[in-house]
């Protein structure tokens, strides 16, 4: 049954929406707003009646018009001069050569333009004479809309218990019963379908060629990924790790009988949930590490899905064979159950018995990621601009903002202009997993970029642009609407909702600011704190950010009642002495598990701290010396406290530490001793660790037992 808007049935019959709904509410008819409906045989009885009143009522004399011929001047569409044609068309020819010009060095790239709008769309008015409003509004420009002064729409929102100045963001709804108030009706805009800004075009069949294949290795904590990696690559990574455990995504190139490979080494804990679906994304063969003992565990159910959802191919490693407990068949079992039927058991998943310790079956597992490969037929056009992808990025306090890049197309070069989600820049160097400074980068390659204006989000495509301006223009752009977008997701509390939190019981809320050494980490422990958050006790990230805890996060922190995390991160001395002047609660962590475990002990009343960290001394690094079959002694000068034998210590280069272990020698010109004070020197060596700088600064602590 087709039915009509109290508006406008108002406006059909020339009256307000406001003295409509009166008289409908007089003849038992209840609506709402302006924007109820009412079926067409209502709306008939009712114009016919309004007509019927207005009958009665005798009509006005009617004014004589005078017929006034109008004579319009042809002035606007005047032919142009011929030498004023011929300029426009000499500019014009200009502009298409400059287009062609840009269009000739960006090659496969397309910036998109913007339509140009005569009225930005929240002025926008329909034919009856509806504003129409974007989900939230400005109090001063809604106010100029609706035709109103804007204290005039203050008092209305403090009537609704909404505290707002002329600056301040309210929603639609609100800005909608507002424009009823003062008769004016207002409709919110259709949302417009997001278009790309930057258009990258697909190449031709004739331009790819073969490109190397990107390797993720995934799987459960503990089952040995980054062994097996080591293994493959004959590198040392675990022992650097804390705990053993990958903590943020590392690249590598691995030559094979002459072939390139690229192994991507995602962290296997649950907390690096987005981090290893970001490796996916950019991978094209997954590595799954099962070890034999323990056979399938939550992560590897996590693992699977990841690589199932991005269509990619698995090889199952059946890790840890060397292990008396080793139960291959075990194993299979549990595969099959989760989807993956290995070729012996009649399926289509290659899987491979191995140890990563003894490095048996490596081969064999080398040679099928080769055939798998081959099978995807990967390809890629080499002689275009670059495209990629981020897969972590950090702060570096000597060469500013640096991000770990995967070429998934065309070739990166030094020089080029790149944009990668907000962040935007010109590439001042290269460099490679090996540390070693490239001019550039094909198609498949993981490398480090230098040069980008801020640190970029683990996960954005990167993107080489015609110009240093193009890519300007494009980050700024995305800024503004990233920001508009927060803002959009800000909500102010209304006294109502105050209300209704106090009705429902006391709603605790804990506080966080998380500072951590990269991105990557960041994003994961964000997303482990948000998910521990239950009805009793509310986690908010406050604020996080990459790099040392700072004066100002201890300050924001005292403001809001926040305790401060670092995760592999240490505090300034500054920040140190003010979170224990304003009382607030620090914590540093280098392992992300303990972290999250603590704070879930914490919320269900069962963390029972028995030791706290107590910094007894700090000492300057001055100059290194390097001693055979001692190892590495830092020439140090002890700023502050003191440092013993005893105690432990930790190396803190740039905020970040590099090593957490203990003192293993003392001296004092020839003598070793016990411990040295403020304003001595001394050589310091430290247990396990020679890779000491100058400017490293070598913090002591002890452990002393709380009492209970």
């Amino acid at each position: 049954m087709e039915k009509k808007r109290v508006y406008t049935i108002a406006d059909e019959i020339g009256i307000t929406s406001k003295e409509l709904i009166a008289k409908l509410e007089e003849l038992d008819i209840k609506v709402s707003s302006h924007m109820s409906t009412l079926t067409r045989e209502e709306a008939d009885i009712i114009v016919e009646m309004f007509k019927e009143e207005k009958a009665v009522k005798v009509k006005p004399k009617e004014k004589e018009v005078k017929k006034v011929d109008l004579v319009l001047e042809h002035t606007e569409h005047e032919e142009e001069p011929e030498n004023k044609k011929s300029e426009k068309q000499d500019k014009k020819e200009k502009n298409k050569k400059q287009d062609k010009k840009e269009s000739k060095n960006t090659g496969h790239i397309e910036i998109r333009k913007e339509e140009k709008q005569d009225k930005p769309e929240t002025e926008k008015q329909d034919d009856d004479g509806i504003i129409v409003l974007d989900e939230t509004v400005v109090v001063g420009e809604f106010a100029t809309l609706i035709g109103v002064p804007p204290t005039q729409v203050i008092m209305s929102l403090m009537k609704m218990g909404i505290m707002a100045n002329i600056n301040q963001n309210i929603k639609f709804e609100t800005a909608e019963k507002i424009a009823f108030e003062f008769d004016k009706l207002v409709e919110l805009k259709e949302p417009e379908e997001e278009k790309e800004d930057i258009i990258i075009q697909e190449d031709s069949e004739e331009d790819l060629e073969l490109r190397p294949p990107i390797v993720t290795v995934m799987g459960h904590v503990d089952h040995g990924k980054t062994s097996l990696l080591d293994a493959i690559r004959k590198t040392k990574v675990t022992d650097k790790e804390a705990g053993g455990i990958t903590q943020h995504i590392g690249a590598s190139e691995v030559y094979i009988n002459g072939k390139k490979v690229v192994f991507l080494d995602t962290p296997g804990h649950e907390a690096f949930t987005q981090m290893r679906l970001r490796g996916a994304q950019v991978t094209d063969i997954a590595i799954l590490v099962v070890a034999a003992d323990d056979g399938i565990m939550p992560q590897t159910i996590e693992a699977i899905s990841h690589a199932k959802a991005a269509n990619i191919p698995i090889i199952v490693a059946i890790n840890k064979i060397d292990k008396p407990t080793a139960n291959i068949e075990k194993v299979r079992q549990e595969l099959s159950n989760n989807g993956l039927l290995v070729e012996d058991w009649g399926g289509d998943v290659i899987d491979v018995p191995v140890s990563a310790k003894k490095g048996e079956n490596l081969d064999k597992l080398l040679e099928m990621v080769l055939l798998v490969a081959e099978m995807e037929e990967l390809k890629a056009n080499p002689n275009r601009p670059a495209v990629g992808t981020v897969i972590e990025s950090n702060l570096d306090k000597g060469r500013g903002p640096v991000a770990t890049v995967i070429v998934s197309n065309g070739t990166l070069k030094v020089g080029d202009p790149v944009i990668a989600g907000t962040a935007y820049g010109k590439i001042r160097a290269l460099v490679n997993d090996k540390g070693q400074r490239v001019k550039k980068a094909t198609p498949s390659t993981p490398v480090e970029i230098l040069g980008l204006n801020e640190v970029p989000m683990a996960g954005d495509q990167f993107v080489v642009m015609p110009s240093e301006k193009a890519a300007r223009t494009i980050g700024e752009k995305r800024r503004i609407k990233q920001r508009d977008e927060q803002m959009k997701a800000t909500s102010k509390i209304t006294l109502e909702d105050l209300f209704d939190k106090m009705q429902e019981g006391e709603v605790k809320e804990l506080d966080i600011v998380l500072k951590a050494d990269v991105q990557g980490s960041l994003e994961a422990i964000r997303q482990s704190i948000e998910k521990i958050s239950n009805e009793q006790v509310q986690l908010r990230v406050i604020h996080s950010g990459v790099g040392a805890v700072a004066d100002s996060d201890i300050m924001l922190a005292s403001a809001s009642n926040a305790i401060v995390i670092g995760f592999n991160v240490r505090p300034t001395s500054s920040a140190i002495a003010m979170a224990e002047r304003e009382q607030v609660d620090m914590r540093t962590y280098r392992i992300i598990y303990e972290l999250i475990e603590d704070i879930e002990k914490a919320m269900k009343g069962m963390l029972d701290p028995e030791y706290k960290e107590v910094v007894i001394g700090q000492a300057e690094v001055r100059e290194t010396f390097k001693v055979s079959g001692v190892g590495t002694i830092a020439g140090s000068y002890v700023t502050e406290g003191k440092v013993t034998r005893s105690s432990k210590a930790r190396l803190v280069r740039n905020g970040i530490v590099i090593y957490d272990g203990e003192v293993a020698s003392i001296r004092r010109f020839r003598d070793d001793v016990k411990e040295v004070a403020r304003g001595y020197e001394c050589g310091i060596t430290l247990a396990n660790f020679n890779d000491i700088k100058e400017q490293d600064i070598i913090e002591a602590y002890e452990m002393q037992e709380i009492e209970r």
